[in-house]
């Protein structure tokens, strides 16, 4: 995203109104909402809001970014008449009806409590509501809901969809104050993505269910959002190594998987990653006439949404083999001079070519299994933290609004939101009788991939990942028996008897020379 930076946001004196519209002739129009910050997705939600019909005034501390957004406004006369430009946020905020809304589209951090910070110096009262709109850490939310009580309600709308998502519709996770989301809900039913029954996404400004909600209280959107892009993560990562193993093992060209791809999107897998997959394979370099995700350093980077799911499903106790693995693998992808020069010590494996379909629909299979349970990571971690902070979160809805506008947005998400609609307290997403009908039609396949991933040296981690999760949830007596007696022979940290309650703790004396079991208290 391309917003203004900290050094942007600059304290400004009260000057007249007038003095700040440059666009509208009208200078008695009074907005609905106000953006602060009109780089790629504030001038693209400022975009969308004047598609449906609302009024917006919009202020950036960077004049370049500021006249970008101006002249994409000018390229579509019907919005002039309904933009405020304003220089000063001051004026930004003189130009809204009252209560007002100010939406922030800045990098998430410091930058967020600087501008709150400023459009309370500037007039802002305590019944304003103050959106943010970025990628916020949710305990940052939390935080910032309590500090400016009393002086503006701090609301958040976590928005996923990228740039295009933002201009034509985007899937809205809002939360915070219940009464503000009453305020705000006709503009972000109207600017979310809509879809129709059969959960499939409908074109910008038709009539559809909206894929917008309310989650819960403060850092609830964000806590969606986060684990969103976890799953994000795990989602792209396994992709990437369907196309490996169809490449290594199977010798097809980027073309030839593709193609494949396309036709795997025509069935269980549709998604939006796996179309835009099938389109780049079958995209040639102009340059050199070669495939061009040949031409691409194998090189990933990562903002960090990621990496704070995998860090938060760790500190929660949350297992998310998955999605930790794929962060994991952003990392290593990006030690470039390390793979090459370990690529030279340790020659890979030959690799035993199998492009028949039996080989093509294992790895379709095992792509689909790995996928559940990506997502059963990412719901379990959402569940933990709900426990956790007491929030009551409704995952068959935000199953629902991830069904469009969203990077991971599938046909799949609709037998999601199906699942918690049967129970909405499912432990787990393997526990449902239809992922477990489905994963029981197609785990035979997805071992044999595994196997294949282990013989021939394909890097796979994720994959590998995905049915180590699912083999560790569905063990009923696993290793972790002998972990507790060795923590308790070098440590004396005690562990608990499957005969005995839950709670008596024991203690062996493992060096005595009579050895002898204690309970301790």
């Amino acid at each position: 995203m391309t917003h203004s930076t900290v050094s942007d946001i600059d304290i400004v004196s009260d000057i007249d109104i007038v003095s700040d519209i440059d666009i509208v002739s009208d200078i008695d129009t009074v907005s609905d909402i106000a953006i602060v910050g009109l780089g790629v997705m504030g001038k693209s939600l400022t975009l969308n809001l004047l598609d449906n019909g609302f009024c917006v005034s919009g202020y950036d501390a960077n004049p370049s970014t500021t006249d970008r957004a101006k002249q994409a406004i000018a390229d579509e006369p019907d919005f002039a008449q309904r933009y405020l430009s304003c220089d000063q946020l001051t004026s930004l905020i003189q130009s809204l009806k009252t209560p007002r809304i100010v939406a922030l589209s800045v990098p998430a951090g410091k930058v967020v409590d600087l501008v709150i910070e400023q459009l309370l110096e500037h007039g802002l009262h305590s019944d304003d509501i103050v959106i943010d709109t970025g990628n916020s850490l949710w305990t940052d939310s939390i935080r910032r809901a309590e500090q400016y009580r009393g002086q503006c309600r701090v609301f958040t709308t976590a928005v996923s969809g990228g740039e295009q998502g933002a201009r034509f519709g985007a899937s809205l996770m809002a939360s915070g104050d219940a009464d503000v989301w009453q305020q705000v809900l006709p503009m972000w039913h109207a600017i979310a993505a809509k879809i129709d029954p059969q959960g499939r996404a409908l074109p910008a400004l038709a009539s559809g269910e909206p894929c917008a909600a309310f989650i819960g209280p403060s850092g609830s959107g964000e806590l969606v959002k986060m684990v969103h892009n976890g799953i994000e993560y795990a989602d792209m990562q396994l992709i990437c190594e369907a196309y490996q193993l169809l490449k290594d093992i199977g010798g097809m060209s980027c073309a030839e998987i593709g193609q494949v791809f396309a036709r795997w999107n025509e069935g269980a897998l549709n998604s939006y990653l796996l179309e835009i997959s099938a389109d780049i394979l079958q995209q040639t370099d102009p340059a050199s006439g070669k495939p061009l995700v040949e031409m691409i350093r194998d090189r990933a980077g990562q903002k960090g949404t990621g990496l704070w799911t995998a860090t938060h499903a760790l500190e929660s106790g949350s297992p998310a083999l998955t999605i930790v693995q794929a962060v994991s693998s952003r990392a290593s992808s990006a030690q470039v001079s390390v793979r090459l020069n370990l690529a030279k010590l340790f020659p890979g494996i030959r690799k035993q070519q199998d492009s028949s379909q039996d080989f093509i629909d294992a790895v379709e299979d095992a792509l689909y299994c790995a996928k559940i349970c990506a997502y059963a990571q990412g719901f379990s971690l959402m569940a933990i933290t709900a426990r956790e902070q007491k929030w009551s979160l409704n995952f068959a809805e935000i199953a629902r609004i991830w069904r469009g506008g969203c990077i991971i947005r599938a046909a799949f998400l609709q037998s999601i939101a199906a699942a918690y609609d049967r129970q909405a307290d499912l432990p787990n997403l393997l526990a449902d009788d239809f992922f477990r009908q489905e994963i029981g039609k197609r785990q035979q396949k997805w071992r044999s991939v595994a196997a294949r991933i282990c013989e021939q040296g394909v890097a796979a981690p994720a994959t590998l990942s995905a049915l180590s999760y699912f083999d560790s949830m569905t063990e009923a007596v696993c290793s972790a028996n002998l972990l507790p007696a060795q923590r308790d022979y070098f440590g004396a940290h005690s562990y608990q008897r499957i005969d005995q309650g839950e709670g008596k703790s024991f203690h062996f004396n493992w060096s005595d020379a009579v050895r002898s079991e204690t309970e301790r208290t």
